[in-house]
């Protein structure tokens, strides 16, 4: 089951429940009006299905907008999951790679904060590359939506936004190449019910386009991700508090080559096969 959020052609912000590709329902008249009242729920797929039994009111998606399935969630990200991100990251930094090798096989996986909810970039909305870098490439990413007791009750997709060749030059800017402005998008809706198991058997592709043309295409699977989702969870939560859930993303095993970097107005589509698309354009920031 797919719930997202979505602004009413009056502009009033609401959550819905995708019927099928074109529709979707409003949840508002069955007294849901946050993504919380979902993910906090004992069995959220039940519940979800309990709703759409006795909600009428549809709206086309065509007539929408839809908005990021982040409400007061913090999005946070996990690094190295993927033995390809851990040679793409070595490759890139001749000061750090020590770092990227050891935190693969540590017992305790890499995660840093990405971004506030209200900073999370929407489906179709731009994604930006920082004036100040020469490299700049998209993520894709699975990211795991957890609810407050940290637990595991969704799926959606993350653009990891990154600046490589400062992250390249000294470790310590990793927050610097990672969190700035339009640097994470999310989207375009929360697969609610399915488990690690099926997920795992999901394809991710990336694929980029400049001026119509495709510039660079790569996928990968979640089978790939080497930690398990509880486990990157667990850590997260971790001596913190999330009163309203966290969405995690689970790191890249797409890496674009390094005579490649993103332009103003290219186009960056992802795909996880057992969600959907995230689509945004590029813009410089």
């Amino acid at each position: 089951m797919k719930l997202c959020r979505f602004a009413n052609a009056e502009g009033q912000i609401r959550v819905g429940l995708m019927v099928d590709g074109m529709s979707m329902v409003d949840l508002t008249a069955a007294g849901v009006d946050r993504l919380e009242t979902v993910l906090e729920q004992h069995d959220p797929r039940r519940f979800l299905e309990k709703l759409s039994a006795n909600t009428i009111t549809s709206h086309l998606l065509a007539r929408v907008k839809l908005l990021a399935p982040v409400g007061r969630q913090e999005v946070w990200a996990a690094g190295v999951t993927y033995l390809r991100s851990k040679k793409a990251r070595m490759e890139e930094s001749d000061f750090s790679a020590s770092a990227y090798d050891k935190v693969y096989d540590a017992a305790r996986p890499e995660r840093f904060f990405k971004a506030l909810p209200e900073k999370v970039v929407a489906p179709g909305e731009a994604v930006g590359i920082r004036k100040d870098a020469r490299w700049n490439v998209p993520e894709p990413e699975l990211a795991l939506v957890i609810n407050s007791r940290g637990r595991v009750v969704g799926y959606t997709i993350g653009n990891d936004m990154s600046s490589r060749d400062i992250e390249g030059e000294n470790l310590l800017y990793l927050p610097q190449a990672k969190v700035y402005h339009r640097s994470c998008a999310v989207g375009p809706w929360i697969v609610v019910g399915a488990g690690e198991s099926e997920a795992r058997n999901w394809g991710i592709q990336l694929h980029i386009r400049r001026k119509g043309q495709a510039v660079f295409e790569g996928e990968t699977t979640i089978g790939q991700i080497k930690r398990p989702f509880d486990e990157l969870a667990g850590f997260l939560f971790r001596s913190q508090v999330f009163p309203y859930g966290a969405v995690l993303l689970t790191g890249t095993g797409i890496v674009p080559p390094e005579n490649f970097t993103l332009q103003a107005d290219d186009l960056v589509r992802i795909s996880v096969s057992g969600i959907g698309a995230l689509e945004n354009p590029v813009v410089e920031v």
